[in-house]
């Protein structure tokens, strides 16, 4: 047990291991970094079933004889149970639960027929009680409210302190020069059954330009967003990136290529700090799999990765807020945090959905400001953003929708005095 626990403990510190914790509620923001989701639920899955098989073979090795009365259905809920009322995600919560289930199986055998006056299996009663009333009352497990009962102070082996070399990651996406095609649409649409939600889309966002997309509420534009970054296919068109064609790609094959998003609803795991959240990004960026991760010898990479983290972070402003708790922090920070962990991945090509949501005047500055250093280096920025006056004083182009369809497309002054826009946004006189 004290081996499966180094080990699975080593995993969930790296690289491979904040995948794994992305599949508990972020699974589309973790394909968009990269994340091969199937295949890291079937590694996960793997696993498991090697961790069984060594359990397995325990049992027989001490017992000298093999029925099948363990491995029965009444006995996988119980395992299962184990895990639910330890708390799944935490592994001081499965030594917990399995050893609360355990012992009090045992009392309840030897207490329960005195209690009763009679013999019967009522301790399955009792357990069953269990099931239906710990996950009402605790559906993240006793772990978590032991914690904070207690105020046991976890640290996180993911730390600055940790970092053994000042090395940067090395840039995976070459710089693209000013003025050239990164993304193209074509007469892209979208249908959801017999809902046309984008319809006959096409533009072009260029390396070193902010591009602007804005529309009325339920115009497309978050659609398109997922079209372009492999959410989504296109029902027709083409979608093509850096000259190849991306339309029915996957998430985590567009985001090979060099393309990175951020969410119109943030999409955080608000239970790691806010620099396991940035190193997220990085996945792409290393190659440690699960054998040296358990090993712990991707510790030179993880250094690399906590660098270039905390790197991104001093260049959001957030590096005060690396050691909080993602969940605890503002709407806003959480938006400029989700902006760090999209950079972090190094991308040619950025795709932000409503970043200054939620931010003070402050803050919609400096994040103008780095946008704007964003386009000097070189990187393409789709922009979605209800802000007209952010919009206006710092895209180069704009792109207007309604209703799916694109109906201007130009100069941010040429769009303002648009009669189409006009009367898309403050509708007709008549």
């Amino acid at each position: 047990v004290g081996v499966a626990l180094w080990l699975c403990s080593n995993l969930l510190s790296s690289r491979e291991g904040r995948a794994i914790r992305c599949l508990k509620g972020g699974r589309t923001m973790a394909a968009a970094m990269g994340v091969n989701v199937p295949l890291v639920k079937l590694k996960v899955f793997v696993l498991a079933s090697v961790l069984a098989a060594v359990s397995g073979w325990m049992y027989v090795h001490f017992q000298r004889f093999v029925n099948p009365t363990p491995f029965g259905l009444n006995y996988g809920i119980e395992y299962l149970f184990m895990t639910v009322l330890g708390g799944a995600g935490f592994l001081p919560g499965a030594i917990l639960g399995s050893g609360i289930i355990t012992a009090l199986r045992e009392w309840l055998v030897e207490y329960l027929p005195a209690l009763v006056g009679q013999n019967g299996n009522y301790e399955t009663v009792v357990l069953a009680v269990l099931i239906i009333f710990i996950p009402h009352r605790a559906p993240d497990g006793l772990w978590p409210l032991l914690v904070k009962f207690l105020k046991i102070k976890e640290t996180s082996k993911f730390s600055e302190a940790n970092v053994s070399t000042d090395l940067l990651l090395e840039r995976k996406n070459a710089n693209h020069s000013s003025g050239e095609s990164l993304l193209v649409l074509e007469h892209v649409s979208k249908r959801f059954g017999g809902l046309l939600a984008v319809n006959d889309v096409s533009f072009k966002v260029k390396a070193g330009e902010i591009l602007g997309l804005i529309g009325p509420n339920g115009a497309g534009k978050s659609t398109t967003f997922n079209l372009l970054s492999g959410v989504n296919p296109a029902s027709t068109g083409k979608v093509t990136f850096l000259g190849q064609d991306i339309t029915n790609l996957q998430s985590y094959q567009v985001a090979k290529l060099g393309m990175s998003r951020t969410f119109q609803h943030v999409q955080l795991l608000p239970n790691l700090t806010v620099l396991e959240n940035v190193a997220i990004g990085a996945y792409l960026r290393c190659d440690a799999g699960y054998l040296k991760s358990m090993l712990h010898l991707e510790r030179d990479e993880e250094s690399r990765i906590i660098s270039e983290s905390i790197r991104m972070l001093k260049r959001v402003g957030l590096d005060k807020h690396a050691y909080t708790l993602a969940g605890n922090l503002s709407l806003g920070d959480q938006r400029i945090l989700e902006i760090a962990r999209a950079l972090c991945s190094d991308p040619v090509l950025l795709l932000l959905d409503e970043p200054a949501a939620g931010l003070r005047l402050k803050e919609k500055e400096e994040l103008a400001k780095l946008l704007q250093q964003l386009r000097k280096e070189g990187m393409g920025v789709l922009l979605v953003e209800h802000d007209m006056d952010f919009v206006m004083g710092l895209v180069d182009r704009i792109v207007v929708m309604e209703f799916g369809e694109k109906i201007a497309e130009g100069l941010p002054e040429e769009i303002q005095n648009n009669p189409v826009v006009l009367e898309a946004y403050l509708g007709s006189a008549d």
